[in-house]
């Protein structure tokens, strides 16, 4: 179970509205968004609609100014509670699309993706356990997507721009 509170105004001013859902349309709820609490849970914010644009994880806290976290965009416009865990976590990386070439196992959190592999770039990945985030940066930084369990034949399939994965971090039960 997840709460989320969205603020039209700064410091949690302003009308508010609080999920404890996925809600593919914001926008029906307020026409823009300047503060989140995250009160339980772990949510993934999307820019637009249905689960579109730019991505951004927050686990439970106070972001009383998104600028300083989402840099110069304010529209959060769709949001996905995202199912946490302990215990084992598993995703296989593949160097090529349609699972070809080298097939690395990832198990735990991988602050870069090119010390741990030697490689730059995943064009595919089966996630068998959990959901994990991807950065396209080391050290946890950059663009990030959400990926949950299942198949991704393609960078494209899981919202990449690119194929270039920096580090992957587990989304935990803490």
């Amino acid at each position: 179970m997840g709460k989320i509170i969205f603020y039209e105004g700064n410091n949690f001013s302003g009308r508010h509205y609080e999920c404890t859902h996925d809600c593919s349309d914001l926008l029906s709820f307020f026409s823009h968004c300047k503060s989140i609490k995250v009160e339980s849970g772990c949510f993934m914010v999307y820019e637009k609609p249905n689960y579109a644009g730019n991505q951004f994880f927050l686990n439970r806290g106070e972001y009383p100014d998104i600028q300083n976290w989402m840099g110069v965009c304010d529209s959060v416009s769709s949001c996905h509670l995202i199912p946490t865990k302990s215990g084992s976590f598993n995703v296989r990386l593949y160097e090529r699309i349609e699972f070809g070439g080298q097939m690395m196992d990832l198990m735990d959190d991988c602050p870069s993706v090119m010390e741990r592999f030697n490689v730059h770039d995943i064009f595919s990945c089966n996630v068998t356990d959990g959901n994990w985030l991807f950065y396209e940066h080391p050290n946890y930084r950059g663009r990030m997507y959400l990926i949950r369990p299942g198949e991704y034949k393609r960078f494209s399939e899981w919202g990449g721009r690119s194929a270039r994965v920096g580090s992957i971090r587990r989304i935990m039960d803490y």
